[in-house]
């Protein structure tokens, strides 16, 4: 079967897409410290303008754990606060690294990520002491966080901004991310999306079907295409 044509340009979301997250793990961790609705002020599809204005770096970490500090029983320490917030973070299959190193050499790769200081801190150091972080980083043309654009997704300016800077034409890239609104704001951009649940299938069968060519290692256990 022939394939369409591949894009000029792939940007990829980060957590739920390479790298592993759980968003029920900090709802329970916080829920533990005393705050009795964090799934109502954090969760995948929406959340309150204190993890916005983080993730726009429009706050400081320690401007964010005061904030946090507040919604806690007393007696919360600020390491069990930070503890709490980083419990997102899971980790990222080794396959990942296959995975980028391929595209990267078939496409302009980029990747764009809703995240903050503190996070990026943390998985960043994570992928430094398992993969070697620049196995990773330099098989992108550009990697891009919210907290350092002072922009994020889904605002389709978010998308402009990026292209902009690469000058890649939206109409000839793709973006993949497991958040639907981020999709429809992509999509609204002009790009080509796909919204990809991390929980049902793995990222790279969508990106063999759609023609990039992918080592047997760049796919999870089990999930090689049919």
């Amino acid at each position: 079967m022939a394939h369409r044509p591949l894009p000029e340009a792939l940007i990829l979301d980060f957590g739920g897409v390479l790298y592993d997250i759980d968003y029920a793990a900090p709802v329970r961790a916080f829920e533990a410290l005393g705050v009795a609705d964090f799934a109502g002020l954090y969760k995948q599809a929406a959340q309150s303008p204190m993890f916005d204005d983080l993730e726009c770096g429009r706050i400081s970490p320690d401007d964010f754990y005061t904030q946090m500090e507040a919604h806690c029983a007393p007696g919360t320490t600020r390491s069990q606060v930070v503890e709490a917030w980083n419990s997102i973070l899971t980790g990222m299959h080794p396959s990942r690294i296959p995975l980028v190193q391929a595209l990267g050499r078939q496409t302009r790769l980029f990747l764009f990520s809703n995240t903050n200081v503190i996070h990026a801190n943390v998985f960043e150091a994570w992928m430094e002491d398992r993969f070697g972080l620049m196995a990773f980083r330099k098989a992108f043309e550009g990697i891009h966080y919210s907290h350092e654009m002072g922009i994020r997704k889904p605002d389709p300016d978010a998308f402009l901004s990026l292209c902009s800077r690469h000058r890649v034409d939206p109409r000839k890239a793709v973006f993949i991310d497991d958040s639907e609104q981020h999709v429809k704001g992509a999509h609204a951009a002009g790009l080509e999306t796909r919204w990809h649940n991390p929980v049902e299938s793995d990222v790279a069968v969508w990106l063999a079907q759609r023609g990039f060519e992918l080592p047997d290692s760049a796919f999870r256990k089990g999930a090689l295409p049919v």
